[in-house]
């Protein structure tokens, strides 16, 4: 018998190759309205994400690219070809050039465990306010899970602060459902994004 977990999720990420040397840290912004002059309608897509860049470590004004940095999206399913018209774009961050490759079609995977790299504090003032705003987001979803808070996080030159989140304990459907709308806000900023991850460890991984 098929059950809701069985069923594929109405959104699906679409990943592309990038190809660059560089980037200024404090890049998500004007890469989100690069990608945005490529596609205008998704700022019109309020759940529409775009993934954190895996970067270099370090605290220098400049991050590198490495040949396994992947530009994604988290779009719905009926965008995706619309997604994929990015296919072989070359992005302008900045002066920074970022030549994109063919786009693929990803499916979401409701593992048990889910880890974003920076969900916005969005005024909490500390971890215990942090977590109590979490804990309201998902239960307004409907998602029963475990909270875990990681490490602080400063992103965009000092302009957004929040921490890194781990829920796990999650049903197939939950997972599917906290993929789908993430939490707090910035989406197009990569914030609140949730991936799949096998250990609770990640919360501590820098941004």
């Amino acid at each position: 018998m098929t059950t809701a977990d069985d069923l594929p999720s109405d959104w699906v990420d679409v990943t592309f190759t990038v190809e660059g040397t560089s980037l200024p840290r404090g890049h998500r912004a004007a890469l989100a309205d690069a990608v945005e002059r490529v596609l205008p309608w998704l700022r019109d897509e309020p759940q529409a994400a775009i993934h954190r860049l895996n970067l270099s470590a370090g605290a220098g004004p400049q991050a590198l690219l490495s040949r396994r940095t992947r530009l994604m999206l988290r779009v719905p399913r009926a965008r995706g070809a619309d997604t994929l018209s990015l296919s072989h774009a070359t992005l302008d961050i900045h002066g920074h050039a970022l030549q994109l490759g063919e786009g693929h079609l990803r499916e979401l995977l409701p593992w048990g465990a889910l880890y974003a790299h920076v969900v916005v504090a969005d005024g909490a003032a500390d971890e215990s306010a942090f977590i109590d705003r979490v804990q309201t987001e998902l239960d307004a979803l409907g998602v029963v899970g475990r909270v875990i808070c990681g490490r602080a996080q400063v992103l965009e030159d000092d302009r957004l602060h929040g921490f890194s989140l781990m829920v796990d304990g999650l049903s197939g459907a939950d997972a599917l459902h906290l993929l789908r709308y993430g939490v707090g806000t910035q989406r197009r900023l990569g914030c609140g994004v949730f991936v799949p991850h096998k250990s609770a460890a990640a919360v501590g991984t820098p941004p």
